[in-house]
């Protein structure tokens, strides 16, 4: 009777695989003609002056015809010298800074939106760093598809430690996730450090971010588009990554991971929920069990069963986007990632129920 418990883990290996050998059909994208648009790169920043001049250094080092691009920093009320920082910025042509007309992330994107002139808008954070081809690669997959967004590949860099390693490699799961439901016209996820979109796109499909979220300008802006039956297309090249640092601290880790998930109420995308559920059903009965193993052997018996049989479609997805992204080496860190993970969302959800909304 214990092992009927197993028929709960369908659901998450089903939908996973499928995932999976969507991501084995993504093949590399390579610009294959020189793109003339004018694009608007938009940066929303919170006292971000010690990360400012690192990104303002890479922007000026793009590839792209600087005379076909401008960048837009919005200040979102910081406290520091974040305005000083990049308006004294001499490297990039055309570049504005503006006040955010109020207060938060998207707030400050579309008062970016606002000023711009770009037919395609591109965001990412003051904390990223992109690849010198960036804006070209995009740019020139924009020409030759025409899709209202495009999901960007970001990257996760850490120093040491086993919470780096878990990061990047929690990190590279979300990323397999995002491309792979992409790719099969059905995606569920995305990251503002790397997204591009139609100003029209936006106009239209921008009404519903849920402002009183503090985190989804992201991926509220993907299911409206999606929920309006707009072109997505996922981006799947080297050169258009974009590259951020982990968190340093645990804490800081957890909070950041709970204000995502915060806004997992506030999603109208049935597909999203679908995994949302999913995903936490399985954490749910790997725990229950866990916790049973400890009175009867027999329950921790099943548990480890139940927790290989998870970590199959893990490992496929992770795999396959490590060695994309040439990560191969994270992987040795798996096996206790998956224990970890455990933990991780009995941790993070209750902070997302009681603090997630909230910068700290």
């Amino acid at each position: 009777m214990e092992w009927l418990s197993l028929i709960l883990l369908i659901p998450y290996i089903y939908l996973l695989l499928k995932i999976y050998f969507s991501l084995r059909k993504i093949r590399p994208f390579t610009p294959d003609n020189v793109s003339n648009i004018f694009v608007s790169v938009i940066v929303a920043c919170r006292n971000e002056e010690r990360n400012l001049p690192s990104l303002l250094s890479c922007l000026a080092a793009q590839d792209y015809n600087q005379g076909h691009f401008e960048l837009i920093v919005v200040d979102d009320n910081s406290n520091d010298a974040t305005w000083q920082t990049a308006d004294s910025f001499t490297g990039i042509k055309n570049l504005k800074v503006i006040r955010n007309k109020g207060t938060g992330k998207k707030k400050a994107i579309k008062t970016g939106v606002e000023e711009c002139s770009g037919e395609l808008v591109v965001t990412t954070d003051a904390d990223c760093r992109p690849a010198k081809r960036w804006l070209t690669t995009i740019a020139s997959f924009y020409s030759g598809n025409k899709p209202s967004l495009i999901i960007g590949p970001v990257e996760l860099k850490g120093s040491g430690g086993f919470l780096q390693r878990f990061q990047e490699l929690e990190f590279l799961s979300l990323q397999g996730v995002t491309a792979g439901t992409a790719a099969a016209g059905n995606p569920v996820m995305c990251n503002g450090a790397n997204l591009a979109f139609t100003r029209e796109a936006f106009h239209k499909h921008s009404g519903n971010i849920h402002e009183e979220k503090v985190s989804g300008d992201d991926v509220f802006l993907l299911h409206g588009i999606k929920e309006g039956k707009g072109n997505i297309k996922w981006l799947e090249s080297l050169e258009a990554v974009v590259t951020t640092g982990t968190m340093d601290t645990r804490d800081s880790f957890f909070r950041q991971r709970a204000r995502w998930i915060s806004k997992a109420g506030s999603y109208s995308d049935n597909y999203t929920q679908v995994l949302a559920i999913v995903t936490f059903v399985t954490i749910l009965l790997l725990v229950a069990l866990l916790i049973a193993g400890i009175f009867n052997p027999v329950f921790l018996l099943v548990f480890i069963t139940a927790l290989i049989l998870k970590s199959v479609p893990d490992y496929l997805i992770l795999s396959n986007t490590a060695g994309r992204y040439g990560k191969r080496s994270l992987m040795k860190w798996f096996a206790p990632s998956q224990i970890f993970y455990i933990l991780y969302v009995l941790v993070t959800v209750p902070l997302a129920l009681f603090k997630g909304n909230r910068w700290e």
